[in-house]
């Protein structure tokens, strides 16, 4: 499909766009996006699998589905089901004093899912906040501790955890999206992620001046994500938290991005064969249906904040947390997780990805070429006009969003080899035509 890419024949406005997105669209306030230029999203009326049904008829095939959320592809009747049965009895009721069955069910299976003594779930609705919660739980724990100077926390340039106030100061603060908050943020320790010999030498260094006063380490174990899909060893990853643990920091896991199937194992850290003290989870959890996020502690975590003060409970309590609805999914995206092959064809993505990319490694401009798990990157060098690259890409069939200097795919896991050779060979034609 080849079309031109003026606004009124860009794919999903062949006959104009429907009149619901003609007049909502001056009322609509998008994600990372110059309102003063932006061309109008593209208007979906329906979800398919791994396919994206826009208002003219146009179908994508969707490369990254929907902000690595869509683990099983849209639509899956399993989760549709649980979802409806749920909404047929109780859709929502507050969990504080309250409780319902989805959400101790689904902190059940966590616990015994989960690696070694993460048992204590805490659920909120979105990864952001999920961190947030996390850190809460670090600082309150040392100061239960009888440690209140261990306040900050460390983490890696590259990194992303969020764009809640807590998370963005953890975050690369040369990434363009939070540079303009540095005086408002906390400050945190942001250090090079040691890859070789020299970096762990200064790691060491930074840890045996500054450890004392860190309450934690945070990291995203094997990919840092969406700060520029960075990938490390997990030899490298053991290391590290080898080195933070010998300072008492604790480890903190953001694995909503690589977990729940991703690198192809539930937990991407297991594949380094490390244990955190709490670890974070969301996107994938759901299946992409609803939002849910779950912070799990360690019972030595847990047990930190019991005693006779009030007061030294975990202070949060998100209005919808534990949401039935988002729980019901949650359920039925484990049940999938636990009855289909989603950890082997993740590995399967990520060999198909690999040869399908490669060829982008002899094209002009083009620094990187990388895969693992069900992902797949090209960086070039240097930034792009990401927005012509999107729309040439939508052009020829295919929804894939591209950011700061990579080219990325991330589909659902139960993409078939042809329609990941579909967004292959559409994501090297418009990389060859720049």
């Amino acid at each position: 499909m080849t079309r031109s890419t003026d606004e009124n024949s860009r794919p999903g406005f062949g006959g104009g766009p429907p009149r619901w997105h003609d007049e909502g669209w001056p009322h609509v306030w998008l994600p990372y996006t110059q309102m003063k230029h932006a061309p109008p999203p593209l208007p979906v009326v329906r979800t398919e699998g791994v396919r994206l049904h826009l208002a003219d008829g146009t179908t994508l095939v969707d490369g990254i589905a929907s902000w690595w959320t869509a683990s099983h592809g849209y639509n899956h009747p399993h989760i549709q089901q649980a979802i409806q049965a749920q909404l047929e009895t109780m859709p929502h009721v507050m969990f504080g004093g309250l409780a319902h069955e989805p959400a101790f069910r689904l902190a059940r299976r966590l616990a015994d899912r989960l690696p070694g003594d993460l048992s204590r779930v805490f659920f909120s609705e979105s990864g952001s906040v999920s961190v947030e919660v996390g850190l809460k739980m670090a600082v309150q724990y040392w100061i239960h501790r009888g440690e209140p100077d261990r306040r900050r926390f460390v983490s890696f340039l590259g990194g992303y955890h969020g764009d809640t106030m807590g998370t963005m100061a953890i975050c690369d603060p040369e990434e363009g999206m939070h540079t303009m908050f540095s005086g408002l943020l906390p400050e945190q320790h942001v250090v090079a992620l040691p890859q070789d010999e020299d970096g762990f030498v200064a790691f060491e260094q930074f840890l045996a001046e500054h450890g004392s006063g860190c309450a934690g380490l945070v990291i995203e174990p094997l990919v840092q994500g969406a700060g520029g899909m960075r990938f490390h060893a997990p030899e490298t990853l053991a290391r590290i938290c080898a080195m933070a643990r010998a300072h008492d920091l604790l480890i903190l896991f953001d694995e909503i991005f690589v977990g729940l199937g991703r690198m192809g194992s539930f937990l991407a850290s297991e594949q380094a064969g490390v244990v955190p003290d709490i670890v974070t989870l969301s996107k994938s959890l759901t299946g992409g249906f609803l939002p849910l996020a779950a912070t799990v502690a360690t019972s030595g975590i847990y047990d930190a904040f019991l005693g006779d003060d009030p007061d030294g409970a975990l202070m949060h309590g998100p209005t919808f947390m534990a949401n039935p609805l988002g729980c019901a999914a949650a359920n039925a995206s484990l049940d999938l997780f636990e009855e289909e092959p989603r950890f082997e064809q993740a590995h399967r993505i990520g060999e198909q990805l690999a040869s399908e990319l490669e060829p982008c490694r002899a094209m002009p401009g083009v620094r990187d070429v990388r895969a693992r798990g069900a992902l797949g990157v090209v960086q070039l060098e240097g930034a792009f006009d990401g927005t012509a690259l999107r729309e040439r890409f939508a052009a020829k069939g295919a929804w894939i969003r591209p950011f700061g200097d990579i080219v990325y795919l991330a589909p659902a896991l139960v993409i078939e080899e042809p329609d990941l050779a579909f967004l292959g060979g559409v994501l090297r034609a418009g990389l060859a035509e720049r």
